[in-house]
């Protein structure tokens, strides 16, 4: 068995709002969105996300998602001058000792989004 990708759903109460966020902020490309299904389907680069309304399969109030999604980027410094006015910064950028250069953000819903760009001397 050979796994091709994981592409996150993120659950939402404010599709077009988040839609927004990711386009607008993070120069995501809507794909696809159906609003009988409450979908929606966007991508950047090889990156692939999915946004989803609740629905009776899964109870939802508000982002619960423990953890934080992590992006590689090739230049993490001029991503942080694009959006570090456009968002709500969890931590500023900066080297850290695994040899990463990072920062993080949240998303409207109050997702952690990380960037990082490995710093290997």
């Amino acid at each position: 068995m050979k796994i091709n990708s994981l592409r996150p759903l993120l659950r939402t109460l404010d599709m077009d709002g988040t839609i927004a966020f990711y386009t607008g902020i993070l120069g995501f490309t809507l794909a696809a969105k159906n609003d009988d299904w409450g979908w929606a389907s966007l991508y950047k680069d090889e990156v692939s996300i999915m946004l989803g309304k609740p629905n009776e399969h899964w109870p939802f109030d508000k982002p619960s998602f423990t953890g934080s999604f992590y992006f590689n980027v090739d230049n993490v410094d001029e991503l942080w001058e694009q959006v570090k006015d456009k968002t709500t910064v969890c931590y500023h950028i900066e080297n850290f000792e695994w040899q990463m250069r990072e920062f993080g953000i949240y998303d409207n819903n109050g997702y952690l989004l990380q960037f990082g760009q490995d710093i290997t001397p």
